[in-house]
């Protein structure tokens, strides 16, 4: 059986100093999760600011495209050169761009901008997550893992609402603006204070062909993911060519990563039963979230006639479900031996919370849906300390960065993919569906009937999700026995 990741020796860190630490990787970690969230209410008033209504998806896609690509890039280059370092230069390149971004003249030069932004935000997560592993024990672990995921609450509650009052109240450019002395107190936190943890660094080499070939066929897949359905039909030449080049670029990749020397995700990582499973399971779980979030309020304010600020607030039981979720679990993995228990059994009851969104979806209560909504983001939160720190146990030493980054680019991929499949049935099946908010009766039913099968889809996702983290060897976090 293998044995926990290496522990590094933190006797010289003083509870304050490791309080210091875990406030600016929080803040590195805001920085990417905020902004994602903190656009989607102020496109609008950018299109209407810049005079280019037609190109704003690419304000969400070029930053998606980019974080993602690059995270497993990262985690190698942190697995060489040490993760203070790497998650420095995220830092930097992340703010760089959202100068750039606050500054741009047109939408092109704002996705170019973003672009940038996505290079540097694409690292910081699984950055972070890489050096709690280094910071903490396995007991630990899971405790700090679950504080985080307040992080990621807040900047989904608060994203929307902040990116719409600088919209309204302000200016636009003030939701790129905040990135830079939030990024300054990150970037300096990091800088003097994790200097003081050991140095892991090991002597791997760059597979630049791998790395070549991971982004074109990663920024190839969203691409024609953020189009199909959405912007173009999913049979149009826009989405197929991208499609097929994504489908090449998987194919020559894995065949690149069966004859490399040294390839960019090493084969010993994926054929890990913990990593594998956990990987798996936890792109399809948070997947499924993210599409809720994003989705969620279409329902909101067309079969319920919520306001846009309403929707806001009745997505908050979803979120807050989440972190309390990953709060139970974390807690639990340093004090049961058992640690699956709790995700698989909340996991299951998010499964038939789905089920029964979709059979009584009709005489639901906004009341009743937000409670069946909060028990899907339990026993998502549940579910992710668990995976997180079970890749990073399972990781042996000189893989830790690209195990964490990994995992974190599936659950982005993943993310992609789901939510491409929400797109496609909330808004490519339902265009008419969607004009509910001043329609009929009979127009509320078809966009009901839309998130009936919405939230079967959900059901089975969250079903897979259950499958692979049930497959998932529960091996002894804690050393003992």
């Amino acid at each position: 059986m293998n044995k926990p990741a290496l522990e590094f020796s933190r006797a010289d860190l003083s509870r304050g100093e490791i309080l210091t630490i875990m406030v600016g990787l929080g803040l590195a970690m805001l920085l990417s999760a905020l902004d994602q969230t903190i656009v989607a209410t102020a496109l609008p008033t950018i299109g209407q600011d810049l005079g280019d209504f037609a190109h704003l998806p690419w304000i969400v896609t070029a930053y998606l495209v980019a974080a993602t690509a690059v995270t497993p890039l990262y985690g190698k280059l942190a697995d060489i050169h040490g993760v203070r370092v790497m998650l420095l230069i995220g830092i930097f390149t992340f703010v760089l761009g959202s100068i750039a971004c606050a500054l741009s003249p047109n939408i092109t030069a704002l996705a170019l901008a973003r672009a940038v932004q996505g290079m540097g935000g694409g690292g910081l997560i699984a950055l972070a997550q890489t050096i709690i592993a280094d910071l903490v024990s396995v007991r630990e672990r899971g405790r700090a893992v679950a504080y985080f995921s307040v992080v990621f609450a807040g900047a989904s509650v608060g994203g929307p609402i902040l990116g719409g009052v600088f919209a309204e109240y302000l200016h636009w450019s003030l939701i790129f603006w905040i990135n830079v002395p939030l990024g300054l107190a990150a970037f300096f936190m990091s800088y003097f204070k994790l200097a003081q943890l050991p140095l892991r660094r090991h002597p791997h080499r760059v597979d630049i062909a791998g790395a070549a070939l991971l982004v074109t066929a990663s920024v190839a897949t969203l691409v024609a993911l953020s189009w199909g359905g959405v912007r173009y039909p999913w049979g149009s030449a826009p989405v197929l060519g991208p499609l097929a080049i994504a489908l090449a670029g998987w194919a020559i990749y894995a065949w690149r990563t069966k004859t490399a020397e040294e390839p960019l995700i090493p084969l010993a990582v994926l054929a890990d039963d913990v990593i594998r499973n956990a990987i798996l399971s936890g792109g399809f779980g948070l997947g499924t979230f993210v599409a809720l979030t994003m989705f969620m309020p279409i329902y909101f304010e067309g079969a319920l006639r919520l306001s846009a600020d309403q929707s806001g607030l009745a997505l908050i039981p979803l979120t807050v479900a989440t972190v309390t979720g990953a709060t139970i679990s974390g807690w639990l993995l340093g004090h049961v031996r058992h640690y699956k228990t709790a995700p698989l059994v909340a996991l299951a009851a998010a499964f038939l919370a789905l089920l029964a969104a979709r059979q009584f979806l009709a005489d639901l209560s906004l009341a009743a849906l937000d409670a069946l909504l909060a028990i899907v983001g339990l026993g998502v939160g549940t579910m992710l300390p668990v995976t997180t720190v079970c890749v990073q146990s399972a990781a042996p030493g000189h893989n830790l960065g690209t195990a964490t980054a990994v995992l974190q680019f599936f659950r982005q991929l993943g993310a992609a993919l789901i939510v491409a499949v929400f797109g496609a049935i909330v808004i490519g099946g339902g265009h008419d569906a969607l004009a509910a908010k001043a329609a009929s009766g009979a127009d509320i039913e078809a966009l009901r009937e839309t998130f009936r099968t919405a939230f079967l889809v959900g059901a089975m996702l969250i079903a897979v999700c259950f499958f692979f983290l049930a497959r998932m060897e529960e091996r002894n976090l804690h050393g003992e026995g």
